[in-house]
C-alpha cells in the first residue's frame, strides 16, 4: 500500500523533519517573505511540502555553506533556487547513505 502524502503539517512536525527549533521557523517567518504558513482559527501554523523545502534551503545554506547573514542568504536563494535544492538533495542522500553504510558495518562487527 502506498503512503498518504500530507497536505499540512504542524510545526512540530517541521520541527521534527528539519530539526530547526520551533522559535527559529517563527523567526525566519519574519525574515523570508516566500515563508508563510497558513494559519487556522486559532493562529496555529500548517506548512505545506513547497514551505519545507524552502526551510531546508535555508537550513542548508546557513549550516552546510556557512552563510550567517539573513540578507545573503535571501540573495542566494533568488539568484540559485534551483541549484540550491539540487545541492541540499543530494547532501541530504549522502547523509542517508552514510548512516546505511555506518549502520551495515555495526551490524558486521
Amino acid at each position: 500500500m502506498s503512503e498518504v502524502k500530507k497536505i499540512y503539517y504542524t510545526i512540530k512536525e517541521v520541527q521534527d523533519l528539519t530539526g530547526i527549533p520551533a522559535s527559529t521557523l517563527r523567526y525566519w517567518e519574519t525574515q523570508f517573505d516566500a515563508l508563510v504558513p497558513h494559519r487556522n482559527g486559532h493562529g496555529n501554523r500548517y506548512y505545506t511540502e513547497e514551505d519545507i523545502s524552502y526551510i531546508k534551503q535555508i537550513r542548508y545554506l546557513r549550516d552546510e555553506m556557512h552563510i550567517t547573514s539573513i540578507e545573503t542568504i535571501k540573495k542566494e536563494l533568488k539568484n540559485k533556487s534551483r541549484e540550491i535544492d539540487q545541492k541540499q538533495r543530494t547532501a541530504e542522500i549522502l547523509t542517508r547513505l552514510k548512516d546505511e553504510l555506518l549502520a551495515i558495518r555495526s551490524q558486521l562487527t
